[in-house]
């Protein structure tokens, strides 16, 4: 077992030994780097870092255009409106495959969103965009999991994919 107290008395020990010149001297600043957006930040030097050669590369937030994850966001939101006014009956053959595949897109449409509104640290975009990702997976399970037969199927739900009566 480790004695956390002794060996954080050690490392006060060394810091206090150390003054706040020196200690601030490997710390990264923030520097701006192309486009106005910060450089990536490395790992200040130490004695491990040079032996090993090693220069880990830490961005703090990607470059471009945070205006250009709303649109994805909004992208992904008509989409998913659109779903609720889908003009055929999805209730067997080719309107069923067609609004499946429109539900995985508008989940796909979701995580792409999603990923674009992280990267940007856009909080309020980025939940939305997770919603929108829910909303596609929640409505192609209630179309896919009764032919399946994992759920209940009813009459507006079959337990079929086609419309000929056979499975």
């Amino acid at each position: 077992m480790t004695d956390w107290d002794k060996e954080l008395a050690k490392i006060d020990k060394q810091l206090a030994s150390i003054s706040d010149e020196e200690l601030m001297k490997g710390a990264p600043s923030v520097v701006l780097g192309k486009g106005g957006a910060p450089a990536p930040r490395t790992l200040p030097p130490t004695k491990a870092n040079a032996a090993a050669g090693a220069t880990l590369s830490m961005p703090t937030t990607s470059g471009g255009k945070p205006w250009m994850a709303w649109v994805k966001v909004l992208v992904a939101v008509a989409a998913a409106v659109g779903l609720m006014f889908w003009p055929w009956p999805v209730r067997c053959g080719a309107p069923l495959l067609g609004f499946t595949a429109a539900t995985g897109g508008v989940a796909l449409l979701g995580v792409w969103s999603a990923i674009a509104t992280w990267r940007h640290r856009l909080g309020g975009a980025h939940v939305a965009a997770l919603l929108v990702t829910g909303w596609g997976l929640a409505l192609g399970a209630r179309e896919v999991l009764p032919r399946v037969g994992y759920a209940v199927a009813s009459a507006e739900r079959p337990a079929q994919w086609s419309c000929g009566g056979t499975r």
